[in-house]
């Protein structure tokens, strides 16, 4: 295998992974891009180049005359076209573990034997992931922050079985993006997303035992801790049903009741309050998207 890792395979044009296949065009990698529908797919492919502009605008990515190279680096197939020939993938669909196992199903006996597989999840297991394929010593977590293209940092997952190559590889490909990482042991929420998820819990259970509002909590962290946003405009980015999702896995993996999801975090999702994604959560976003 080359020096610079070439064909990137992302699997899930969901908002991390179009934040990611818009991340690994920006670094020169050519990308393939896949998902269940052209209308995802289409809805991906104006997202990464309304990403493109706005990277422009802010003077942190390449000139305009280069957007048009940039997107093409970037193809798009329903079907795992060309995954016959990618050197690392990266899997973001969601969090369900038959859907995942479906996925590492279908590509195993695609890819290459060299290829590395990265899965990008919050709270599955790592090594559950690498004993459902034939590759278990070439499969590690990483996790992305949102939005990808603007974050520095991921944090990456070594599995039971994931070997030190594997890691190496993947630290090349992160410095190939301009992102560096830390590397910490398998467990579920592994750091970043175990501490998180309590976090947005236990802040969703103030909002609703009347503590305070969703606007005051947030500006209490923002105010007093320096932090960019709040937990709740966080949840609301991530998106409340991959919050629930999150902590309804930790509380499975660990039994304990202190990751109990809050009813209003239930109820929100049920009723459709996904956050940013469905035009209203914590906070209303209808007007900034008809905007």
């Amino acid at each position: 295998m080359t020096e610079r890792i070439g064909t990137v395979g992302v699997v899930g044009a969901g908002v991390m992974g179009t934040g990611l296949a818009q991340a690994l065009a920006q670094s020169g990698h050519e990308v393939i891009l896949v998902d269940r529908s052209d209308e995802i797919l289409a809805r991906a492919e104006q997202e990464i180049h309304k990403g493109l502009r706005l990277g422009r605008l802010l003077g942190t990515r390449s000139p305009a005359e280069d957007r048009t190279v940039v997107a093409k680096r970037i193809a798009y197939t329903t079907e795992y076209e060309g995954f016959d020939a990618v050197d690392f993938v990266i899997e973001n669909v969601t969090e369900d573990w038959e859907i995942k196992r479906g996925v590492y199903q279908r590509i195993d006996p695609l890819c290459p034997p060299h290829c590395v597989f990265a899965v990008n999840t919050s709270v599955i297991p790592i090594t559950r992931v690498g004993a459902a394929t034939t590759r278990p010593d070439r499969v590690l977590g990483m996790h992305f922050m949102n939005p990808v293209p603007m974050k520095p940092m991921v944090e990456v997952i070594r599995g039971h079985h994931t070997s030190e190559a594997t890691l190496d590889t993947a630290r090349r490909l992160l410095t190939q993006m301009g992102k560096e990482c830390v590397v910490v042991q398998d467990s579920p929420g592994f750091v970043s997303n175990r501490v998180l998820m309590l976090t947005v819990n236990e802040a969703v259970y103030l909002v609703q035992e009347g503590v305070a509002t969703a606007e005051e909590v947030d500006r209490i962290f923002k105010s007093c801790f320096g932090h960019r946003m709040g937990p709740l405009e966080t949840a609301d980015l991530i998106g409340l049903d991959t919050i629930l999702q999150s902590v309804q896995g930790l509380h499975d993996a660990f039994s304990d009741s202190k990751y109990r999801p809050c009813p209003l975090l239930t109820r929100m999702v049920d009723a459709g309050l996904l956050g940013r994604k469905s035009g209203r959560g914590f906070f209303d976003y209808s007007t900034a998207a008809a905007s």
